[in-house]
């Protein structure tokens, strides 16, 4: 019984902090983005990322998976160049759970009666990923995507799963308008 209270608020926290990523974009709204059709890695931008070179890696398959999947191709000659750049930073979570009246938790403890209060703390690695899309042609930067979460740092399947669930995110807003379709 104590067990369950004291794990049921860990996990709900951990649950929350680790399964969404937040998501922001922003773009040239003079660009016509259904012109570009082809791609390619902009090599200068994605060795300043300050990440392992694994998972610069599978940072890049998830962009190009997503980006195949858009209809787009790969090109020697691109329409557009991907770059990237990754910050992280150590996130402390502390949650003051109290219960209130006669009892406790589940069933009935004669011994609780008032206030009672569970210290919850979690501590965690928030990483951000920016996908910056450059028209090729011009060297302009036209279409940013940010997105934010907890990092998976289990194994090295739990990190490439959460990779491409931050690259699927990010790309789902790309091009612009295309998340309402």
């Amino acid at each position: 019984m104590k067990l369950t209270r004291l794990f049921l608020p860990f996990l709900f926290v951990l649950i929350t902090s680790c399964s969404s990523v937040r998501v922001a974009t922003d773009y040239d709204t003079k660009i016509d983005f259904n012109t570009y059709k082809t791609f390619a890695f902009y090599k200068p931008g994605i060795d300043k990322a300050d990440v392992s070179d694994l998972d610069k890696k599978r940072i890049m398959r998830a962009i190009e998976v997503e980006l195949l999947a858009k209809g787009m191709q790969k090109s020697s000659t691109p329409d557009i160049l991907i770059s990237l750049f990754t910050k992280s930073r150590e996130r402390v979570n502390v949650n003051n759970n109290v219960g209130w009246g006669f009892g406790y938790g589940w069933g009935w403890n004669p011994w609780m009666w008032g206030g009672a209060g569970q210290l919850n703390v979690n501590q965690y690695t928030e990483g951000t990923l920016f996908i910056d899309i450059i028209d090729a042609g011009k060297k302009e930067l036209v279409w940013q995507g940010i997105g934010s979460g907890a990092l998976s740092m289990s194994s090295a399947e739990k990190r490439e799963e959460r990779i491409n669930k931050f690259v699927k995110d990010i790309l789902a807003k790309y091009p612009p308008g295309s998340e309402k379709k």
